[in-house]
Parts: structure tokens; sequence; C-alpha cells
């Protein structure tokens, strides 16, 4: 009986450890997150010319063309080699990413915890969400 104690007491000391320093995403350094307009546009206020901050469109090409947020880059989801390029990009950036209506960008959140980026926040409601809100727009 004491050998069996010894050994639940050595498996929950390991589970301790193991799960201190989890974030949200469930992984050790990471945090993969939905967020409103309200606070994606706070995100990009405060992170305005930082280096370490990279917001992410991942539409077609032609929706990215018809209007992004300001300073956005393009990956198209639908491409083919999609995890690739998003696998070819820095994983210690901050990156805000966004599709039409958050459904794409639900989808890839688990590509980017499965290839270690440290922070990604997911515009929850896509760029439509944020037009709504009447924030910017650019062509």
């Amino acid at each position: 009986m004491k050998r069996i104690w010894n050994v639940l007491a050595a498996v929950s000391t390991l589970l301790i450890i193991g799960l201190s320093g989890c974030t949200s995403a469930g992984t050790l350094d990471q945090q993969i997150a939905g967020v409103s307009p309200a606070q994606a546009a706070g995100i990009v206020e405060e992170n305005s010319g930082n280096e370490d901050f990279v917001i992410l469109d991942i539409r077609t090409p032609e929706e990215y063309a018809a209007g992004k947020i300001e300073g956005a880059i393009n990956v198209d989801f639908y491409a083919g080699d999609f995890r690739r390029q998003l696998d070819a990009l820095d994983k210690d950036t901050h990156y805000l990413v966004y599709c039409s209506s958050g459904n794409r960008s639900g989808q890839a959140l688990p590509i980017f915890e499965d290839l270690g980026f440290a922070r990604v926040d997911n515009l929850a409601t896509g760029i439509s969400g944020w037009f709504d809100q009447k924030y910017p727009v650019v062509p």
C-alpha cells in the first residue's frame, strides 16, 4: 500500500510541475486566444511601430485587395502551402490574425499552436466584425 501512495505522489508531483506555466492554449509559453474587435484595436494601437508584431490577413488575395487592416500582410489560408508559409514565419513574433468572419482564422489556430507560435491573437469576428465596429480598413 505504501508503494502505491509513493507512485501516486510522484505522478501528482509530475502533473503539478508539468501544468505550471501553462497558458490559455494549454502549452508551455504559448498564448493563442480569440479577441473582439475592440481588443484587437487595442492590440494594434499598443503595438504600433513594434517590429515584433505582425497583422496577418489569411483571406484570399482578392479579399485582401478589397480592403484590409492597415499594415496587414497576406498569407492565403487556401494556398496549398499555407502551413509551410506559416512555418517560415518568426515563431516569437506576436501575431494578430484575421479572415473574413473568424472561421478560417479559427481553423488556423491549431496550426499556429502545432508549429509552436508563442503568441497569436485571433480576431474572432473577422474583418467583418472589425468593419461593423467602424474600425478603419485600407485598400
